[in-house]
Order: C-alpha cells, then sequence, then structure tokens
C-alpha cells in the first residue's frame, strides 16, 4: 500500500511539472459547442463530441485543465460539472476570468451551425462583432488563435484579424462545411482538427494539415461545392506562438 500510494504521489508530481514547464501552461482556452441539432433538427451529439474531444487534444499538447473552459447548450446531460451553458455572456466572463488568471496567451474554439450572419448559439447567433469584441477584451494583444468551426465562418475573419492572432475557419464567407449529420460523431472539419491537432506541432502548421485533410475528405466523398477553409496568420506569428513538438 506505502508503494502505491508513494508511485501515486511521484505520478502526481511528474505530471504536475510537466504541465508547469509546458510553453501553454499560462495559456487561457475556451471550447464551445453552440447547438445540439443536426442539420436537418434532430438530435445530435456531433458538437459536443468535438467540444470534448478538442478538450482532451489541448491538454495532450500542455494545456492546463484548470486553464480550459468548456461550454455546451446542453452542460447538465454531461457529467463534467464545469461545462457552462453556451450564452455570450458566459462565454465573455469566462474569457475574461480565465485571461487574468493565465496571462500568456489565449485560444478559442467554437464548433456550431452557422450562417452569414455568424455562429448559432442556442437560440441566437453570436455575430462576428460579438466574438471580437469578447477576445479583444480578454486577450488584447496577447498571441491569440480562433478556430470557428462552421458553415460560413469565413465571416469572422476580418472582424477578428490582427497582427497577434492565428485565425481558421471550417469555410469561407460564402460556403457551406460537412458532417453535422444526426449520425456523424464530427463535422469534416473538427473530425480532421482532433486528428491533427496533436502531431502539427504548431498552429501555422495546424491550421494547414487541417485545411488539407478537409479538402481530402471532401473529394472523397464527393460532396461539394467546396466550404474551402480559411487560415489567417498575424505578422507577429514567428516566435509569438510556441511549438509542442
Amino acid at each position: 500500500m506505502r508503494l502505491v500510494l508513494a508511485c501515486a504521489t511521484v505520478l502526481a508530481t511528474l505530471c504536475g511539472q510537466a504541465f508547469a514547464a509546458s510553453k501553454f501552461s499560462n495559456w487561457a482556452a475556451i471550447v464551445v459547442a453552440g447547438d445540439w441539432h443536426a442539420h436537418d433538427g434532430a438530435p445530435s451529439e456531433v458538437f459536443d463530441n468535438a467540444r470534448r474531444d478538442i478538450t482532451h487534444e489541448l491538454v495532450q499538447i500542455g494545456f492546463m485543465p484548470a486553464n480550459i473552459l468548456q461550454f455546451s447548450v446542453r452542460p447538465n446531460h454531461y457529467a463534467a460539472a464545469d461545462i457552462q451553458a453556451s450564452t455570450a455572456q458566459n462565454i465573455a466572463d469566462g474569457m475574461w476570468n480565465l485571461s487574468n488568471q493565465a496571462s500568456r496567451g489565449c485560444l478559442a474554439y467554437f464548433t456550431s451551425h452557422g450562417s452569414g450572419n455568424g455562429i448559432v448559439l442556442g437560440q441566437s447567433d453570436l455575430s462576428p462583432r460579438q466574438m471580437s469584441d469578447i477576445v479583444d477584451n480578454a486577450c488584447g494583444t496577447r498571441p491569440t488563435v480562433v478556430i470557428v468551426s462552421a458553415c460560413y465562418s469565413g465571416v469572422f475573419v476580418p472582424a477578428l484579424k490582427a497582427p497577434n492572432r492565428i485565425i481558421l475557419t471550417a469555410a469561407a464567407a460564402d460556403r457551406a462545411s460537412f458532417g453535422c449529420g444526426q449520425l456523424d460523431k464530427y463535422t469534416y472539419f473538427d473530425a480532421c482538427a482532433v486528428q491533427w491537432l496533436a502531431r502539427a506541432g504548431d498552429f501555422g502548421n495546424f491550421g494547414k494539415d487541417v485545411i488539407a485533410c478537409v479538402e481530402a475528405r471532401e473529394k472523397k466523398d464527393k460532396v461539394g461545392p467546396p466550404s474551402d477553409p480559411q487560415l489567417y496568420v498575424g505578422v507577429h506569428h514567428p516566435g509569438a506562438f510556441p511549438r509542442w513538438r
């Protein structure tokens, strides 16, 4: 028993040291699922699956669990007690509080349905201007990554782009994205993001890998027109965003 306790103590210490040594240990992250319906209105776990698994992948590359907040339209539907309801106010408050707790950089990942007006959050839309205000207020000039997985999500790029940011969207401003059916595990974009996040090594490569992955999947499945994911990399990218491989 003493040996087991000793091993557990050593393991906990090593895990704590690993997080402390991570270049992302002082980064704040939010992961938001904005809907729980498929494109036909039927119930679907597609967005919450991505929320859960993107969070897992962020921890794998060095984000501290205590510095990650998850949001869902149905937070009580899931076992994790720290999932908050996906409302614009909750997201703004959560991002602000996290950014004061972890002050080195910011990451925001949103997955939901989208339109030319923005991204769906429950019964309303979060507009590009609203998302920009949330990110500006919480993160300012810190290195910031914003990923928006939704149809027409390219509408967010003009409002969000800045020299200190990397922005990746699942589609161009005038294109739909794919894979939000009732039985889908992930959207095409979210599947590629989960697949490549730990493997990419940095956020610039991550964006390129995800785009190539989405393009290959769309060609394989013969869907179209292509979603045309968008990647914006600010001029402060070299050296400002940590690598994890």
